[in-house]
């Protein structure tokens, strides 16, 4: 194109021989050329099959891609009589306008799954795209819809993802080994969740309101967010530069939130929202689900009710003894019941994903499906748009022996529920949600008391009464403490629950606040700070991570002293802001005074979600035939493999880490490297 230019395009041969003094590069030998067993490496086998990287089974670009984009959620908000010229060009009007608001771009995280039939089903990055919210106004501006999720015609969430080319090819800035494997020094935990598509809880959306479990006192659902796009929280640095006046008026208003809508409940002690329902843990009350979907509606006087057309239609409560707490195996809106058409080529969606799970005191763990005699099980019938189905009851009651007596706390990761009891920490086998199966129990002495748990990829990690433990669960169903891993600290004495969001968790730490520990390496936690907002976080007992636009947020149950929302990083506060987890920087910027104490807060949407620990698949994939790996695939990346074994490096099943060394790369577990090396 341009006289004179010219440039050479360096072919694989050049840099794998190290006889070619301009152009090798030693670590590319090492990627091109190891085989499946780890250790071997230098020349190229006969059988291009032996190779750990084959052209057959990886795109290029899978470790040729210096940085990727990805758009994690967009929200489409119709209004009709808004005229508008039509976005294309059609040359004419509309009075039903869409507006399409993006709402939080990312390029610090690199993710991979499998591309599509037509290009090989190959390795290949990933992306968030089209992933998106939509809202709907009607003619006299009641919002008939706001912010909800939509679900693929065969199940699966909305919240989508694609294969793709990033087009970020550069001399230098490749991937390394241990952007795709378990690093030597285990560092790299929560980078591998999200390079997985496990997801991170960094991403989560939170919409415009928060819903509170606020004990005797029922339930609240609370403002905190802009209605109008950009959905700005209230009292954040997005807010005062797009919303200067109404930023001026909250600051001037103590930070106190202006509208939110509460219900009355027995005793209402966990919720959790899916789509335009709220399901409710109610200690006597047993499961209540409310129906949210007019909570933006004004022409409704009552905004949270129990059944929209009538009681006899349709039924939303399930009677248990003492229920404690509830679980939605996914924040997303998955239906497992829908018919599959083979020329899509998508894959199933689990069974256990059409159940709810609520723990009982007493009952132990009570799995909740469809009351009506009809093929459709579990609770799919509230993802059908058809209200006259809406039957529930308990499926089965699971308590072997009093094995989960006192069950308090309950987190779903892959096929397992995690389950908090006087017995201490039970896992709970899902595969079958109608033959649940206890496969693993740890106690005292380990666990003191456990009152919350957070899992992220290989490791869960555990508050008691004795402060922070971590467990190893890279095999989900053999839990083990890890004895080293411990935070022992008066600040975490009240610890009551806690999240983990990248590589930092955070505890609800009861009079102390919030306490944030740095998990990067999950063997060596570290305490990071301690936030009580100058005294008035004072009774903490919830904490939910999320994030809009640029800027990340904390929703606090702070017991007594009601909800609070924290800023926990933006552009304007915290340098270097875009990096795969940046420094929390906590700001106090909007409180809420419910009646009771708050106790809990529903978590957000995974918008970085698509698949579980499993390997059951959660979002659609915008390409036939592609999807996120399976728990085969997933374990190839760090478990040792017939081939290791066959060399006598490690037992398959094991843990294998990898450095980026070129003269060690791969490792077994923690020690050094054993074996044979292939000489150059």
């Amino acid at each position: 194109m341009e006289r004179g230019k010219q440039w050479e395009v360096v072919q694989i041969k050049d840099v794998i021989n190290p006889e070619d003094r301009d152009h090798y590069n030693e670590k590319a030998r090492v990627a091109k050329t190891i085989q499946k067993d780890g250790l071997t490496w230098g020349s190229v086998p006969g059988n291009a099959g032996l190779l750990a990287h084959p052209n057959s089974e990886m795109t290029c670009f899978s470790c040729h891609s210096s940085w990727t984009t990805s758009c994690f959620g967009c929200h489409l908000s119709m209004t009709v009589n808004q005229r508008m010229p039509m976005l294309q060009n059609e040359g004419t009007m509309t009075r039903n306008w869409t507006e399409y608001n993006f709402q939080v771009l990312r390029n610090d995280m690199y993710m991979l799954g499998k591309d599509g039939s037509v290009t090989g089903n190959k390795i290949a990055p990933i992306r968030s795209a089209c992933a998106v919210v939509v809202s709907s106004q009607n003619q006299n501006r009641d919002w008939i819809y706001y912010g909800q999720q939509t679900v693929s015609a065969e199940g699966f969430s909305g919240q989508a993802f694609s294969p793709y080319v990033p087009h970020t090819v550069r001399a230098k800035e490749t991937r390394t080994c241990t952007d795709c494997h378990v690093a030597s020094a285990n560092n790299n935990n929560a980078w591998m969740a999200q390079l997985l598509l496990q997801g991170t809880n960094f991403l989560n959306y939170l919409g415009r309101f928060a819903y509170v479990a606020d004990g005797d006192q029922g339930l609240a659902a609370i403002a905190f967010a802009e209605r109008r796009e950009p959905e700005a929280v209230i009292g954040s640095d997005f807010h005062q530069i797009a919303y200067p006046d109404n930023y001026r008026k909250h600051a001037q208003g103590k930070l106190e939130l202006k509208e939110a809508y509460e219900h009355k409940g027995r005793e209402v002690l966990d919720v959790q929202l899916r789509g335009e329902y709220l399901y409710a843990a109610m200690g006597k009350g047993g499961l209540r689900i409310y129906d949210v979907a007019n909570i933006e509606n004004k022409d409704f006087s009552e905004r949270i009710i129990t059944a929209p057309v009538s009681p006899i239609g349709q039924r939303f409560y399930v009677p248990t003894r003492y229920a404690t707490a509830i679980a939605s195996p996914s924040t997303t809106a998955i239906d497992p019941t829908r018919k599959h058409y083979p020329e899509n080529e998508e894959q199933s969606v689990a069974l256990m994903y059409g159940f709810l799970y609520v723990t009982d005191k007493y009952e132990g763990l009570v799995v909740v499906g469809n009351g009506l005699a009809s093929k459709t099980p579990g609770v799919s019938t509230l993802l059908d748009g058809e209200p006259r189905n809406n039957f529930l009851k308990r499926a089965l009651a699971f308590n072997p022996g009093g094995q989960l007596n006192g069950a308090r706390r309950i987190t779903i990761a892959g096929s397992y529920a995690y389950i908090l009891c006087d017995a201490g920490l039970v896992v709970v086998s899902l595969k079958d949600p109608l033959k649940p199966e206890v496969v693993a129990k740890l106690g005292a002495p380990q666990l003191n008391g456990p009152r919350g748990i957070a899992i992220q990829f290989r490791y869960a990690f555990v508050v008691d009464r004795d402060g922070l433990k971590v467990l190893d669960v890279t095999h989900l169903d053999q839990p083990r403490i890890v004895s080293a891993a411990t935070l022992l600290l008066p600040e975490l004495a009240d610890a009551r629950n806690i999240s983990v969001s990248r590589t930092y968790a955070y505890i609800a730490a009861g009079k102390q606040g919030a306490v944030i520990v740095d998990v990067e390496r999950p063997e060596h936690p570290q305490l990071a700070q301690v936030f009580n907002a100058g005294g008035q976080l004072q009774d903490t007992n919830d904490i939910k991570i999320g994030m809009v636009s640029s800027s990340q947020f904390a929703l606090v149950a702070d017991g007594r002293a009601g909800f609070k929302v924290l800023q926990l990083f933006s552009p304007q506060t915290v340098p270097g802001f875009y990096g795969f987890s940046p420094t929390p920087n906590p700001k106090l910027i909007a409180v809420f005074h419910t009646r009771g104490p708050a106790l809990a807060v529903s978590r957000g949407v995974d918008r970085d979600r698509a698949v579980d620990e499993s390997g059951n698949q959660l979002s659609v994939f915008g390409r036939r035939g592609s999807r996120p790996f399976n728990l085969e695939e997933m374990q190839k990346l760090f478990l040792c493999n017939s081939e290791m074994q066959a060399q006598g490096f490690c037992r398959k099943g094991e843990l294998y880490t990898v450095t980026d060394d070129p003269h060690r790369p791969v490792q077994s577990g923690s020690k050094p490297l054993v074996g044979k090396v292939s000489s150059r």
